[in-house]
């Protein structure tokens, strides 16, 4: 299994890797010996949460390493008239009778919070490679909904936008 980013996602995963390993990584570790010095370790709960943190930070970093590693660097061109990733595509959602705006972006980047929808999501999936006045067909679950695209707005890969933690 690979997953489909782009060099600015590689980028940013990277910068995250040498910051825990250079920055974070030592601190973490000064923690835990300081914590360990409080004596006790059966009941010695900075110990605890010290380790927990270093520990945390480790496995953020295979995650990341993993990810790179795995990942097919994908471009995010798209044609003029068309939605793709880092478009804000603007839908009118029959059913409710309202228009609602998402960007597309890469898995990870997504923040439904605040309209980051990945690419490889239901309405992801449903929009990409269509234009302005098509209806498209957003399966969730066992049904579904239909939506009409009424403005694409083109975007970039913008380097703002964070990664996901997880």
């Amino acid at each position: 299994m690979h997953d489909e980013l782009t060099s600015v996602d590689i980028k940013k995963m990277q910068e995250e890797i040498d910051y825990r390993e250079l920055e974070l990584r030592p601190k973490l570790i000064e923690d835990v010996q300081t914590a360990r010095a409080f004596g006790d370790l059966s009941e010695n709960f900075e110990y605890k949460a010290a380790k927990q943190a270093k520990n945390k930070n480790e496995s953020r970093i295979r995650y990341l390493k993993r990810m790179i590693a795995s990942a097919v660097v994908i471009d995010a061109a798209s044609a003029v008239d068309e939605a793709g990733l880092f478009d804000r595509v603007t839908l009118f959602m029959e059913d409710e009778g309202e228009e609602e705006s998402f960007t597309i972006v890469t898995t990870l980047r997504q923040n439904p919070l605040k309209n980051l929808i990945s690419k490889e999501s239901p309405f992801g999936q449903a929009v990409l490679g269509h234009r302005v006045g098509d209806r498209v067909f957003i399966e969730v679950g066992s049904g579904g909904y239909w939506a009409e695209i009424r403005k694409i707005e083109k975007g970039t890969d913008d380097e703002s936008l964070d990664i996901a933690s997880y």
